[in-house]
């Protein structure tokens, strides 16, 4: 009777035994699992990095100096000041390169038999690139200004403020031929203007 009872108790013992062992030894892989789920899983958060979290740069405070350079930079002047520099260069490049082409530079009218000098045609390729360098200065900063100003008073930045712009230069440049030399400088540099902006937009 009592080897019964020691052998029942045994066999509790044994049947308890594997089932209390069973998860103790599945729990650290389940644990594991669950892990992996939430760190590359479906089960991972997604969150947006900032610079600073990856560790950017933080941006510095600008200084009085800096700002005041910066409003400077976008002022209708300075706007105007580097169109009528960049106007000037592009201006003097394109009459020296129409004056190197041109098969009548440097000849003189009233001897056009005479073979001009070499001095003659660099002094007539410079008269003719001084002459395209002042016009295409007082276009580049009549056109940069009244943009500007067309901006800034509209608060708007599109292609209307080139086209108006294109007009007011045109037609100021026109005007002093006549009425209908503005009237049609005024058209030509407005439509010119937004071919320019249409292709660049």
């Amino acid at each position: 009777m009592a080897a019964s009872t020691g052998a029942a108790s045994a066999a509790g013992s044994d049947s308890q035994g594997p089932a209390s062992a069973g998860p103790s030894m599945d729990s650290p892989a389940l644990q594991y699992s669950m892990i992996l789920d939430h760190l590359i899983g479906d089960k991972r958060p997604v969150k947006d990095l900032s610079p600073g979290v990856m560790g950017g740069l933080p941006v510095p405070l600008k200084s009085d100096e800096q700002k005041m350079i910066e409003r400077g930079m976008e002022s209708c002047a300075f706007k105007a000041v580097l169109a009528c520099v960049g106007g000037f260069v592009l201006g003097g490049a394109f009459g020296v390169f129409t004056a190197g082409i041109d098969t009548n530079v440097g000849f003189d009218p009233k001897d056009p038999l005479r073979t001009p000098t070499a001095r003659e045609v660099l002094k007539d390729m410079g008269q003719r690139g001084m002459s395209y360098a002042k016009n295409f200065a007082i276009v580049g900063a009549m056109f940069s200004c009244t943009e500007c100003i067309i901006e800034s008073h509209r608060g708007k930045s599109d292609w209307k403020n080139a086209v108006y712009s294109g007009c007011v230069t045109g037609g100021a440049i026109g005007f002093r031929a006549g009425l209908k030399a503005g009237v049609l400088g005024c058209g030509g540099f407005a439509a010119f203007s937004a071919a320019i902006e249409y292709y660049l937009r």
